[in-house]
């Protein structure tokens, strides 16, 4: 069958550029391929998110030639169990690298890999929603809300809210925590390090972003309700009274926003549609490894689609990205369930407390950690 194109990607946020960049990069003719997002490039590059690059992923934005990406650097990662003992303490220098990662924007992200894409000849059709997507034996017909439908030999998900037959095979669950993330500041800060601290109803992030911290902290609904009703000042307090005194004293915050948390993950790729980034997988946001798992996704399914636009790339691609996603999400879900599951100070927790002291002891525990942070499961 003729089709429009041969790769449709649904979704124009990091992992879609990254994509279809990486596709035209190796050689596909970027007129047989579509980029689709809801959104125009301005709403996007506005976003304010703040977002934890891992080194690895900018090595992938490298190639692409989207580097630099104005972003803070993080030299140190001090991950620990408050009130308990137990520590580990990653840094650069060990591994001879610039940096273990960077915080930056959303929207920063989104306009560097724009400004590559958009030069590439991709057809590019925006704003527009998709309303469904129809797969049959040799083809995916995607439709829209307000505009003409489009074929393609091969459709790829790369932002959620799109329903195939492969979202019934979904992995759900519900946490019964929330997120509370801002932008902080404190009176001591220590430049370009990294804190993930574990408290007793969940993970606490500060990642040094400009002249402060993005904050995520993770607590069960119902205190993250109480959390969000204080005003500035005493949300400060409770902060510091959850994170300590490493930092000084917290003086300032912005607005606070709130994200239940949960997984899902989907069960790999239908015949002709695959999903990547956080339409295959959302994460609990310990450890930050969403976006950069995504980025990953992104690599390996361009050399396969670049190799052939068929069904047997995305069985290969199933395949090949299985331990990686399932060793990522498996991590990020037992130390979630730590938290949710268990009651403050438990047995559990305790013994997290205590694992982190042993890896911080055993170098090749240590090294595997820190590995697996900035690149991933290698295979």
């Amino acid at each position: 069958m003729q089709t429009d194109f041969d790769i449709a990607i649904c979704g124009a946020g990091p992992v879609g550029l990254t994509l279809a960049a990486l596709l035209v990069k190796r050689g596909v003719a970027p007129e047989r391929l579509a980029l689709i997002d809801a959104k125009t490039i301005e709403q996007t590059s506005l976003d304010p998110r703040s977002i934890a690059l891992s080194y690895g992923s900018r090595q992938i934005f490298e190639t692409m030639h989207a580097w630099p990406i104005a972003a803070t650097q993080i030299n140190q990662i001090h991950v620990s169990r408050r009130g308990h003992f137990g520590r580990t303490m990653i840094e650069r220098d060990e591994y001879d690298l610039p940096a273990l990662g960077y915080v930056t924007r959303y929207g920063a992200i989104v306009a560097a890999l724009n400004a590559q894409v958009s030069t590439l000849g991709i057809s590019l059709i925006r704003p527009a929603s998709v309303s469904a997507l129809i797969e049959n034996d040799d083809a995916v017909t995607v439709t829209f809300a307000d505009r003409e439908a489009i074929t393609a030999s091969i459709v790829v998900q790369a932002e959620g809210g799109i329903f195939t037959e492969q979202s019934k095979k979904s992995m759900h669950r519900d946490y019964g925590q929330t997120a509370i993330v801002a932008h902080v500041n404190v009176s001591a800060p220590i430049p370009h390090r990294a804190f993930e601290r574990f408290t007793n109803e969940g993970p606490l992030a500060l990642l040094p972003q400009e002249d402060g911290y993005a904050l995520v902290w993770c607590v069960k609904t119902d205190t993250a309700q109480r959390l969000l009703a204080l005003s500035d000042t005493q949300f400060a307090e409770e902060l510091g009274t959850a994170f300590g005194t490493r930092l000084g004293r917290f003086t300032a915050t912005t607005q606070r926003n709130a994200f239940p948390l949960g997984l899902n993950a989907h069960a790999g790729a239908s015949t002709r549609i695959v999903a990547i980034g956080n339409a295959a997988q959302t994460l609990h946001p310990v450890a930050g490894q969403g976006l950069n798992l995504g980025l990953r996704d992104a690599t390996v399914l361009a050399r396969l689609l670049a190799r052939q636009a068929e069904p047997t790339a995305l069985r290969e691609f199933s395949a090949s990205r299985l331990t990686d996603r399932n060793t990522t999400i498996q991590l990020t879900d037992i130390m979630a369930r730590i938290f949710a599951a268990t009651s403050a100070g438990g047995i559990a927790q305790a013994l997290l407390g205590l694992s982190l002291g042993l890896v911080d002891g055993i170098k090749p525990a240590k090294k595997l950690l820190a590995e697996r942070m900035m690149f991933g499961q290698r295979s």
